[in-house]
């Protein structure tokens, strides 16, 4: 298993669409109670779960856990602090998206505008 401050150390994610959690143990260097246990705290991270509750993986579930690894072993974070630090990072995103969404239709709208004159 990988140390835990050696993020930048692991594998490449191969190009699947799921990863089973042993997978995904290796793929981030924690080991799979460790995962069902993120599942509880970060409401993020939702794996598909399939028969008799066989959790399946997406890429970017895989990325998810990587962060909140870096946070929790590499930053420092705690539990609850890593929680709110991802929660604002996903506000900051949709802001961001929306002014770039806004700024859009503004240049379309002047295009219009342009077109009507």
């Amino acid at each position: 298993m990988l140390e835990a401050s050696n993020n930048s150390e692991l594998p490449e994610i191969p190009a699947k669409r799921y990863f089973a959690i042993g997978e995904v143990s290796e793929l981030c260097g924690v080991k799979p109670h460790v995962l069902r246990y993120w599942e509880q705290e970060f409401t993020q991270l939702a794996p598909i779960k399939r028969r008799g509750n066989r959790r399946y993986y997406q890429r970017h579930d895989v990325l998810m856990i990587r962060q909140i690894r870096s946070l929790l072993y590499e930053q420092g974070y705690t539990i609850g602090g890593a929680r709110a630090h991802l929660q604002s990072d996903h506000v900051k995103e949709d802001t961001l998206r929306t002014r770039q969404l806004i700024n859009e239709m503004i240049g379309e709208l002047e295009d219009i505008l342009e077109l009507l004159e």
